[in-house]
C-alpha cells in the first residue's frame, strides 16, 4: 500500500497543491534552493536527508517544474546543481505562510524564529505574501529571511535566485 495518495489530477486545487507540497522534505528542499543552497550534498548536509531520500524530492521537484537542473564545474564527473524555475519562485508565499504560520502556532525550541523582511522597505512583515508596512508584494526579489540559526543575518531571495 502505498504512503501517500495521488491528488495530481484532482479538481479541487488545494488537494493539487496538497500534492506537491504536502511532503515535508520537499519544502525543506526548496527553503534551501531559496537562500542559495543548490547542489546535492550542501542540502543534504544541512537536512541530513538519506541520499536517496533527497535525490528523490530533487528528481520530483524537477518533474513537478520547481526546480531545474544545471550543469557546474567540468571534469569526468558531471555535477549538477538545482535552480528554481519561475513555478518554483511562485511558491515563496507558501513558505512563507508555513513560517508565520509556525512562528505564531507551534512552539519554537529556541526564542528564535524565522523573520520575513521586505526588502522594498526594510521593515519586517508578518504576512506571507504582502509587506505588512509598505503594501507591497513579496516576491522573491523583494524579500529577504533572517533564518532561527543566523540570527541577524539576513538573506536577500533575489540574490540567491540570480543565475
Amino acid at each position: 500500500m502505498p504512503l501517500r495518495s495521488d491528488w495530481s489530477g484532482d479538481t479541487c486545487a488545494v488537494a493539487r497543491g496538497a500534492d506537491v507540497f504536502a511532503d515535508p522534505w520537499s519544502v525543506l528542499v526548496l527553503r534551501e534552493v531559496f537562500v542559495g543552497n543548490r547542489r546535492f550534498e550542501g542540502i543534504r548536509s544541512v537536512l541530513g536527508a538519506a541520499e536517496n531520500v533527497l535525490s528523490e524530492r530533487l528528481r520530483r521537484l524537477v518533474a513537478e517544474g520547481l526546480l531545474r537542473r544545471e550543469a557546474y564545474g567540468s571534469g569526468v564527473r558531471p555535477r549538477q546543481e538545482y535552480r528554481l524555475t519561475p513555478a518554483g519562485a511562485d511558491a515563496l508565499p507558501v513558505l512563507n505562510a508555513l513560517a508565520v504560520w509556525a512562528a505564531k502556532h507551534t512552539a519554537s525550541p529556541t526564542t528564535a524564529e524565522m523573520h520575513l523582511y521586505c526588502t522594498t522597505c526594510g521593515q519586517e512583515s508578518t504576512s506571507a505574501d504582502w509587506c505588512t508596512t509598505c503594501i507591497r508584494p513579496l516576491t522573491v526579489s523583494t524579500t529577504a529571511w533572517e533564518r532561527p540559526t543566523a540570527p541577524g543575518v539576513r538573506i536577500d531571495l533575489a540574490e540567491s535566485f540570480a543565475s
